[in-house]
């Protein structure tokens, strides 16, 4: 029997994490996004924002893709995968990259957690995702990894995630984790006792503040944001996680960074390690841009006033179009108007005058250093 006319046109459901009920009873206002529907605001973006610059926050980001690693010769097989030369990682530490085509485009930004020796002489990890990317990256790591002995298991929908951060984040945390939270350096993870039972707890997040992200089984993810609520951490939603990260200028996928820039243009030159690893996906294209330079850049740039840029808005330098803005917001915390924008690397020297096109007409703005606000506690990058 042929399908009706609304029946083929409905919209997909929405995906929904372990911790949708419990956002409902906490009067969450839920958007749609990446295939799930998420928390974007609790109390208000303003005083979430607020709570984790001053004190500490909680985020569900079960949404997120989570991948366990296993197999001998883990690092070995994901090293032509990715920029970062991963062989240099110790069991507990981790490192942020990115997934690249041959044409050295991001497919993703992502953490590998290694984790060590597992059964058997075999060797774990986790690998964080976005959400928005979490098939493709699936379908992407088992192509690549077809072959060799690594095994993936997919958690995203299996596992809580959820993000403590804050300059309290320790202290608050600390009360339902047996581990010492302190001991863990920045980017360091471990299996950890969460409230009796077994979790993983890394020091990584994306807010530009010190914190954690934990991954715990929906009983006790469900249980821990019920007892961070109790102690005074703050739920907070994706409107807030955006403005933090903007402050700090980590990249959003699909907006800052995508399949069209690559590492050297977005500045995270930092990730490419072309002098201590051998071949990678996308190698040659970086190697040539290390040795001719970039052609386009992607730069802060702060508002002479309190006009705000958005995504997509056009970047002029003498009254012609030389950029776009990726993402831009008002910093409740600078009280500046800040974007990301991508343009010429001519232009891109901090202090360079430049214009934005808003509504028709155009607006001042400079080009300044990033990140825009530097957190006096630990920074941890995404």
């Amino acid at each position: 029997m042929a399908e009706s006319k609304a029946a083929q046109t409905e919209t997909p459901l929405l995906s929904r994490t372990p911790l949708y009920e419990l956002a409902l009873e906490q009067q969450a206002r839920l958007t749609a996004f990446s295939g799930w529907e998420m928390p974007v605001q609790f109390g208000g973006i303003t005083s979430e924002h607020e709570a984790v610059r001053t004190s500490a926050g909680m985020f569900d980001i079960s949404h997120m893709g989570k991948f366990a690693l296993k197999g001998r010769q883990l690092l070995e097989h994901l090293q032509p995968l990715v920029p970062s030369d991963l062989t240099r990682l110790k069991a507990g530490e981790a490192q942020y990259t990115v997934l690249l085509n041959p044409q050295a485009g991001i497919i993703d930004d992502i953490i590998i957690y290694y984790q060590g020796d597992g059964e058997a002489g075999e060797k774990r990890g986790m690998m964080i995702v976005n959400a928005a990317t979490c098939t493709r990256d699936k379908a992407w790591l088992l192509g690549h990894l077809e072959g060799t002995s690594v095994e993936l298991q997919d958690l995203t929908k299996d596992k809580i995630l959820i993000a403590v951060q804050g300059a309290r984040a320790v202290g608050l945390l600390q009360q339902f984790v047996q581990e010492d939270l302190t001991s863990i350096k920045a980017f360091g993870h471990l299996e950890a006792t969460v409230l009796g039972k077994p979790g993983f707890i890394a020091r990584t997040g994306y807010t530009g503040e010190d914190g954690f992200e934990v991954m715990v089984e929906p009983d006790v993810g469900l249980e821990l944001w019920r007892s961070l609520f109790t102690a005074g951490v703050v739920p907070c939603g994706l409107g807030a996680r955006d403005t933090l990260r903007l402050e700090a200028a980590m990249a959003l996928y699909g907006q800052d960074i995508d399949e069209t820039t690559t590492p050297l243009e977005a500045g995270l030159g930092w990730l490419v390690h072309l002098d201590s690893k051998g071949d990678f996906i996308g190698r040659s294209i970086l190697e040539q841009q290390k040795s001719q330079g970039v052609e386009k850049r992607l730069v802060g740039l702060e508002m002479q006033g309190r006009y705000i840029a958005r995504h997509g808005y056009p970047v002029l330098s003498d009254g012609k179009v030389v950029g776009e803005v990726t993402s831009g917001t008002m910093s409740l915390t600078l009280g500046k108007a800040i974007a990301l924008a991508y343009i010429p690397t001519t232009l891109s020297k901090v202090g360079q005058p430049l214009e934005v096109e808003i509504r028709g007409k155009t607006y001042p703005a400079v080009v300044v250093k990033k990140p825009f606000y530097r957190s006096p506690s630990r920074l941890i990058s995404k």
